[in-house]
């Protein structure tokens, strides 16, 4: 490996304590990105939908053009690039492994996504497996299940009452066989941290497993399969700052063992033969490999080791408080604003992450969303954060009421069945939060400033 690549990937960076309030955030691509305001000029771009996707770090990007002129095919290739790249692929499925702090035994599988990551585990269930999910999930989590017996469970209000709520539907379960749990680790609409690892104890004691939706847990706190004891967690790197659409699976080996490969196709086949009757024989890869047919993502998968250094030597302490000191200025912010209502299942006083919904009364959500776009130069996003029925019942809907990812369901100025969702993270600077807070005092108190149509199903600017 060349002597600039070999500087991109042992990079470090600061973790002496320091004050949240004077922490610098992480660098990110965009950070100086301009936009047009409707009202005339340009402003900095303000990226505060987090949840959606992070925007990459630029360690990130500086480590992948660094390697970006050595890549190759892996795992069957004799050149040295091939060698190059098979080594550095997997490497990185070493740090996502020390990451997540697995087990010895544990596999780290490549995936394309966390709703990839989770349709391989749906496809790997055993025979007969019941599946717990609670309808507070995202739907990556709340819909692969299909060949499974599923038993969806209702949203709690106390994090106590979600562990009740799973030690009676566990109990209550015939037969008795094989079973699954899944939860998130934070909402990607709330916010609010779960009871992961009393969940785990309550599936672990009833003889059922548990799978963890990280994608909103990673990007902000660490996270240890072993101390969580949860048996799969599934994660995607377009949250945790890495670009290129790559996810991780990691956690037990057996069900990925003992069942068909995801995919079928080269890199799954460890041999495969002609029969005399002139069918084919094929042995399957025991190892990950079983479940990464077709030539992988590099890029990818060596962007997320990347952001998983990366947020490692930053120092999740020091990530966590500067975080938790941009949530007290947003809640605090909003608390001023009686027309603001932020939604919660587990109270004000529940631990959450950099991410936090809200309606605003006399607001179609859509409207007040692209005026925060088109006015002040904030990206947020607007709808029902493809979590349907946890958003349905936090804004008091019915639970079969229909609605599209983000489509509007009212003219502006229209009551709306939708909320806006405001996230951020490593890379938001504390002036996009305060431009953010600033910008929905006044348009609460004054109105917006420009005129909006209906377009495609969404509120733009009229031009």
């Amino acid at each position: 490996m060349s002597a600039s690549l070999n500087a991109a990937t042992t990079a470090t960076a600061c973790t002496a304590p320091v004050d949240p309030a004077c922490a610098e955030p992480l660098a990110v691509l965009g950070r100086d990105v301009t936009v047009p305001l409707v009202t005339g000029g340009e402003v900095t771009y303000a990226a505060l939908d987090y949840a959606a996707s992070a925007p990459a770090l630029q360690r990130v990007w500086d480590d992948v053009a660094a390697y970006a002129p050595y890549y190759g095919s892996v795992h069957r290739g004799a050149g040295y690039l091939s060698q190059l790249s098979t080594d550095l692929f997997e490497q990185s499925r070493a740090t996502v492994a020390e990451f997540l702090d697995c087990r010895p035994a544990d596999q780290v599988v490549f995936t394309r996504s966390t709703t990839d990551s989770l349709n391989l585990l749906a496809a790997v269930l055993p025979a007969d497996c019941q599946v717990f999910v609670f309808e507070t999930e995202h739907h990556a989590s709340l819909l692969p299940w299909r060949d499974a017996r599923v038993t969806y469970l209702n949203a709690p209000r106390t994090p106590g009452q979600a562990v009740a709520t799973l030690e009676r539907a566990l109990a209550d379960r015939d037969p008795y066989g094989p079973a699954l749990v899944c939860v998130t680790g934070a909402s990607n609409v709330t916010g609010e941290l779960w009871p992961v690892k009393e969940l785990a104890a309550a599936a672990h004691a009833h003889g059922a497993r548990i799978v963890l939706d990280a994608a909103q847990l990673a990007p902000h706190h660490p996270v240890s399969v072993r101390e969580l004891d949860v048996d799969w967690v599934a994660f995607s790197g377009h949250k945790l700052y890495a670009p290129f659409g790559s996810g991780v699976l990691a956690g037990r080996a057996d069900w990925l063992q003992e069942a068909e490969p995801y995919l079928a196709g080269g890199g799954a086949s460890r041999k495969v033969a002609r029969r005399e009757d002139g069918g084919v024989d094929v042995e399957w890869h025991t190892t990950a490999a079983r479940h990464e047919a077709g030539s992988p993502n590099v890029i990818g998968v060596y962007s997320i080791a990347s952001a998983c250094r990366a947020l490692n030597e930053a120092g999740f302490d020091q990530l966590v408080a500067r975080e938790q000191h941009l949530i007290a200025k947003v809640r605090e912010g909003l608390a001023e604003v009686p027309a603001v209502r932020v939604l919660s299942l587990f109270g004000d006083d529940a631990p959450r992450v950099g991410v936090i919904s809200f309606v605003v009364d006399g607001w179609n959500s859509s409207h007040f969303a692209a005026a925060l776009s088109a006015e002040y130069g904030i990206g947020v996003r607007d709808g029902l954060f493809c979590a349907h029925p946890l958003v349905r019942t936090l804004l008091g809907s019915e639970p079969q009421a229909q609605g599209e990812c983000g489509a509007p369901e009212a003219a502006p100025g229209e009551r709306s069945l939708n909320a806006i969702r405001v996230s951020f993270g490593a890379g938001t600077p504390d002036e996009h939060v305060d431009r953010f807070v600033r910008a929905v005092k006044e348009l609460v108190a004054d109105g917006a400033k420009w005129q909006y149509r209906t377009e495609d199903g969404r509120c733009v600017p009229a031009v």
